[in-house]
């Protein structure tokens, strides 16, 4: 059994709108971009369920946008690669000499190989292994989730900052957007201005819940704009933390440190779910 990856594993700023077809294609397409410089046009083949799904995630846009200014074809192959669901074929048509890199999208936008995990940060230092392993390590030293993730990450409060403002920003482009429709060909209106508009005139806990929904609506529909997004540890579930922290920061003044701590031990759970198990819908 692994152990607690890093949160910068969980929380991972990009575009939107899904972190398996756009963040983490994107990753790979710019590593790819990076080890072969010379390289003047790309193809890359996209299998199972990048390909089936892919147009409507906009991988080819992130795939191209990785590779840019170079010429990038995009092949959608009805194959399915056995090792994951979404598999990704990068080569050099033209350039280089070089051998083709076969990589997949894993979930929460990491990326994996036939050498394991690609680009991951350094090891995190946690001493447990999962949540129910956190919780006695909390009642051992009496502290909190948060501490762990503080003693085992050094500066991570400093990244949690960085992950907070993207959050925040997030909630308050999707309340704003002067869009009627959200993009996609399916003439879906953007729900979040009003639903904010009629919280504002509720009382109570009708009130309350209504902001929550109007603070989510408003990630998830900047996540499918392909607006920047926070994974979460996922796009698709990229509204439900932010809603809920922004409520307490705006409408209950909670300051800065509550929040950063509040995403550490959320984080500690996303953690959990990626070394025991999978992010990866798709999977």
């Amino acid at each position: 059994m692994a152990r607690l990856g890093s949160l910068r594993e969980v929380y991972r700023i990009g575009a939107g709108p899904s972190s398996s077809h756009t963040i983490g294609p994107l990753r790979a397409a710019r590593l790819f971009r990076a080890r072969t410089p010379e390289g003047r046009r790309y193809r890359v083949t996209l299998y199972g369920s990048l390909s089936a799904t892919g147009r409507a995630h906009m991988t080819d846009r992130a795939v191209a946008q990785g590779f840019a200014p170079a010429a990038c074809e995009v092949v959608w192959s009805e194959e399915a690669l056995p090792q994951h669901p979404n598999g990704m074929r990068f080569e050099v048509v033209e350039g280089a000499a070089v051998a083709p890199w076969v990589v997949f999208s894993v979930g929460g936008g990491a990326l994996a190989d036939s050498a394991g995990p690609v680009g991951a940060g350094p090891e995190a230092g946690y001493p447990v292994r999962n949540i129910g392993e956190a919780l006695e390590w909390c009642h051992s030293t009496r502290k909190h989730f948060w501490s762990l993730a503080g003693e085992s990450e050094g500066e991570v409060f400093v990244w949690l900052g960085e992950v907070w403002a993207a959050m925040r920003g997030a909630v308050e482009r999707g309340l704003d957007s002067d869009e009627d429709v959200l993009p996609g060909g399916l003439n879906v209106g953007r729900k979040a201005g009003g639903a904010l508009a009629r919280a504002r005139n509720l009382s109570g806990v009708m009130r309350d819940l209504s902001l929550l929904s109007a603070y989510a609506l408003a990630v998830a529909e900047e996540n499918a704009s392909g607006g920047e997004v926070v994974t979460a540890p996922t796009c698709g579930s990229a509204g439900v933390l932010p809603a809920i922290l922004y409520y307490f920061a705006v409408d209950q003044r909670l300051g800065e440190g509550a929040v950063l701590r509040a995403l550490a031990t959320a984080g500690l759970f996303g953690a959990s779910v990626k070394a025991n198990g999978s992010v990866s819908g798709a999977e």
